[in-house]
C-alpha cells in the first residue's frame, strides 16, 4: 500500500485544501493522510475566515505520521506563516522525505490572502530547497520571481529563475494563460523543458484545481513515477475533473474527482506534450 501526506489547510466547502487532496489520494489508489496547518470558513463563494494551528501542533501532527506510518510522498498546500512553514521544512529533513511537492498556495478564488508576505521569504529559503516539484500559477511565479509573465518566454525565464531557489522541478501552470484556446502546463527539470496542453474550458467550476492537480502529481510519485510521469497522469486527472463540473454552490463551484476515473474524459485526451531543450 503506497502512501501520502498533505500537509494543508482545511477547506469547510471540500472543494479544495486537504478535503481535495484526500479525494484525489483515494481516486488514485494512494493511503491519504494529512497534518492540519489551517481551518478556513470557506465555501464557493469566498473565505469567510481563517485560522490557523499552532507551530507546535502542526509539527506533532507530522511527527506522529513520521515516526510511525511514513509516507511515499508529501505535498504541501497552504502553510499560511513562516513559522509553520519552517516547522514543516524541519520535519521533512528529520524523517529525510525526498518526494516532496510544494503547491505555494497564496491567494483564494476569491481573492483571499492565504499566505503572509512575510512567509513568501521562509518558503523560497526553508521549503523550496526541499522540494522535489513546485506547482506556482502565474500570479504565484510572479510572486517568487518579482517578474510579470505574459508569454512562454517569460514563463520559461520565471521556471529557471525559481529552479534556482532550490527546486529541483518547476512546474507553472497555464490556467491563467492569456490570450489562447489552450491551458499550457510548463515543466522545467533544470535541462529541458516539457509542454502539456489541453483546451481551455470555459467555466467558474474550478474551485481547487491547484490543489487537486498537485495531489495527483504527489499520487502518482508515491507509486514511484517519473516527474514526467506524475504531472503527465495529473494533468489528464484535472483536465477530466474541469470538463465535468458538479455545478455545486453559488460561486466558484469545486472540481469533478470522480471523472477521470468515470472515463468521462471528453477532449481530454486530445492534449498534447512536447519536449524542447533549454
Amino acid at each position: 500500500m503506497k502512501k501520502a501526506l498533505t500537509i494543508a489547510g482545511s477547506d469547510s466547502g471540500g472543494g479544495a485544501g486537504i478535503q481535495a487532496d484526500l479525494k484525489t489520494f483515494q481516486e488514485l489508489k494512494i493511503f491519504g493522510m494529512s497534518a492540519l496547518t489551517a481551518v478556513t470558513a470557506q465555501n464557493t463563494l469566498g473565505v469567510q475566515g481563517v485560522f490557523p494551528m499552532e507551530q507546535e501542533a502542526v509539527a506533532k501532527q507530522i511527527q506522529s505520521i513520521g515516526e510511525d506510518i511514513g509516507t511515499d510522498a508529501l505535498k504541501t498546500g497552504m502553510l499560511f506563516n513562516a513559522p509553520i512553514i519552517e516547522a514543516v521544512a524541519e520535519k521533512i529533513k528529520q524523517f529525510g522525505w525526498e518526494r516532496v511537492v510544494v503547491d505555494p498556495v497564496m491567494i483564494a478564488k476569491g481573492g483571499a490572502s492565504l499566505l503572509q508576505q512575510e512567509a513568501v521569504a521562509a518558503l523560497k529559503t526553508h521549503l523550496l530547497p526541499l522540494c522535489l516539484i513546485i506547482t506556482p500559477n502565474i500570479p504565484e511565479a510572479e510572486v517568487l520571481t518579482g517578474m510579470s509573465i505574459h508569454s512562454i518566454d517569460e514563463k520559461k525565464e520565471a521556471a529557471k529563475l525559481i529552479h534556482k531557489l532550490g527546486a529541483k522541478n518547476v512546474v507553472i501552470k497555464g490556467g491563467h494563460d492569456e490570450g489562447t484556446n489552450e491551458s499550457v502546463d510548463l515543466l522545467f527539470d533544470g535541462s529541458e523543458f516539457a509542454y502539456f496542453s489541453a483546451p481551455r474550458i470555459e467555466t467558474k467550476n474550478t474551485h481547487g484545481t491547484g490543489c487537486t492537480f498537485s495531489a495527483a502529481i504527489t499520487a502518482e510519485l508515491a507509486k514511484g513515477s517519473s516527474v514526467h510521469e506524475a504531472v503527465s497522469v495529473a494533468k489528464k486527472f484535472i483536465q477530466a475533473a474541469i470538463a465535468h463540473p458538479l455545478t455545486i454552490g453559488n460561486g466558484h463551484g469545486p472540481t469533478n474527482h470522480w471523472a477521470y476515473n468515470m472515463k468521462k474524459e471528453s477532449g481530454v485526451t486530445s492534449w498534447q506534450e512536447s519536449v524542447q531543450n533549454k
